[in-house]
């Protein structure tokens, strides 16, 4: 067996198992490190696909930025997992219908022609000076222009809805007005009051 398939196959298989564990382990702290291992192991995958700008936007985008985020969340809410998992056996049934669909799909997808090693053989090794990223851009706004515009914009509308969502007014929360803050002045704040001197008698 070839280093490069056999390097291939270790790889899956950390894959697998670190993405199992996602789904089955029971603290959550514990899940989201395992969803780290399976984007490192996402990205030595593609790293061996030679998509190496891929692979390091893997990892710092979702490993440096959207897991650490996660993980304060979920370590500032302190979640507690058993009425979490309540409900757990109740929706199993369904949970493994879609997954049990999922799966055939995946394998309908992969099996067909589109995806055998005569429409996607091994891929040419490239010279030292070959620009993955170029390439990539320059397929991304020539040939998958419109549909990448349509992501952006999705993209957006998402964002902005969120924004929306959060910003909304609650009668029963307090806040400051920063334009009424600005016009107080100090006479309307503070009085000062003059008074006379009193001697006090003494005997």
């Amino acid at each position: 067996m070839p280093f490069e398939k056999l390097v291939f196959y270790l790889f899956a298989a950390i894959l697998v198992f670190a993405a199992t564990r996602v789904i089955t382990v029971r603290n959550p702290v514990h899940a989201a490190l395992h969803l780290v291992l399976a984007f490192f192991t996402s990205a030595a995958l593609w790293l061996l696909l030679e998509a190496e700008f891929l692979a390091i936007t893997l990892v710092l985008v979702y490993v440096g930025a959207v897991m650490v985020l996660f993980l304060f969340v979920v370590m500032m809410l302190d979640i507690n997992v058993a009425p979490v998992k309540e409900g757990f056996i109740k929706y199993l049934p369904a949970a493994l219908t879609v997954a049990g669909l999922m799966i055939l799909e995946m394998y309908l997808v992969v099996r067909s022609k589109y995806f055998n090693a005569e429409a996607m053989p091994t891929p040419v090794p490239r010279a030292a000076d070959y620009s993955n990223t170029r390439e990539l851009g320059s397929v991304l706004y020539t040939d998958y222009v419109y549909p990448f515009e349509i992501a952006a914009v999705i993209l957006l509308v998402a964002i902005i809805a969120a924004i929306v969502l959060t910003m909304r007014k609650r009668p029963e929360t307090r806040f400051q007005n920063p334009a009424e803050q600005v016009k107080a002045r100090r006479q309307d704040r503070v009085r000062l009051v003059k008074m006379e001197a009193e001697k006090r008698e003494t005997d």
